[in-house]
């Protein structure tokens, strides 16, 4: 589309062809302008290169392109993160598994957080515990890279350790483990529409079925968890009653799923044995 300069940001605001949401979220980060801005200067014209720059962040988003990725943050857990293609988005299902987390983590307790990402899960549980002991491990410098970026900017002490799942931290013991690992069976369809075809593969899927990674850290958790503390794991939509399955078989006690606010089972966990 064109955007003309001289164009107010009220007709901006109407005219844009995304819905009402992301209009807003484009306007703000082209003009540098916050909510309030949007409608104290609703009668701003815009300049040249404020068109220019508009135009091409609206049609990276007709194009499909995530508006995360786009202006680069995402609010998660009432905190700011960056997010870079590095990394997925945080979604709010996953505030879930935090609340779950906090409410389980006993006073000065250890958290392992396993493919940290942006470091979403681990930065929203050290920033509200700040007596917690926070650990979050990735197998990407990349991810980490942001995570550790996202810890500093919301003052959270947080520790990364790059590892693939276990194998940096041997002989390291925590009060709980959480994680929300690739989960999305391979060939799926979910991978190929909307925001995930931008998002990192590795990230999203096993490329197996699914379940893979989620076997790893269950049959390896109880040897990095006290005994009685918690696994806690985000998981796919219709996975929950194989996970429980596989808790179970390891002797995982108390096992339960919960379910997200959209009514879904969308975490599982239990207590090690």
């Amino acid at each position: 589309m064109d955007i003309e300069a001289g164009t107010t940001v009220a007709a901006l605001q109407a005219g844009l062809p995304l819905e009402a949401l992301e209009n807003r979220i484009l306007l703000c980060h082209a003009l540098g302008l916050s909510r309030v801005g949007l409608i104290t200067q609703s009668e701003r014209t815009i300049t040249d290169a404020e068109a220019a720059a508009l135009e091409a962040l609206v049609e990276r988003r007709l194009q499909g392109e995530p508006i995360a990725y786009i202006v680069g943050r995402r609010e998660f857990f009432g905190l700011d993160f960056r997010v870079t293609d590095a990394v997925l988005i945080p979604r709010p299902d996953t505030e879930l598994l935090v609340e779950l987390a906090l409410e389980r983590l006993p006073p000065q307790g250890r958290v392992l957080d396993m493919g940290a990402g942006s470091g979403a899960i681990a930065v929203a549980v050290a920033h509200t515990r700040r007596d917690a002991q926070v650990s979050a491990l990735d197998v990407s410098p990349a991810a980490l890279d942001v995570a550790r970026q996202n810890a500093a900017s919301n003052g959270a002490r947080v520790r990364f350790v790059q590892s693939d799942w276990f194998a940096a931290i041997e002989g390291e013991r925590f009060d709980m483990v959480v994680s929300n690992p690739p989960y999305i069976a391979e060939g799926d369809i979910h991978l190929s529409q909307g925001d995930l075809r931008f998002e990192p593969a590795g990230a999203l899927t096993d490329h197996a079925d699914g379940l893979s990674a989620l076997r790893i850290i269950i049959a390896g958790a109880p040897a990095h968890i006290e005994p009685g503390g918690w696994l806690l794991m985000e998981h796919g939509y219709d996975q929950a009653a194989q996970v429980r399955d596989l808790l179970a078989e390891q002797g995982y006690v108390d096992v339960a799923s919960w379910r997200d606010l959209a009514g879904i089972e969308r975490v599982t966990g239990g207590r090690a044995p």
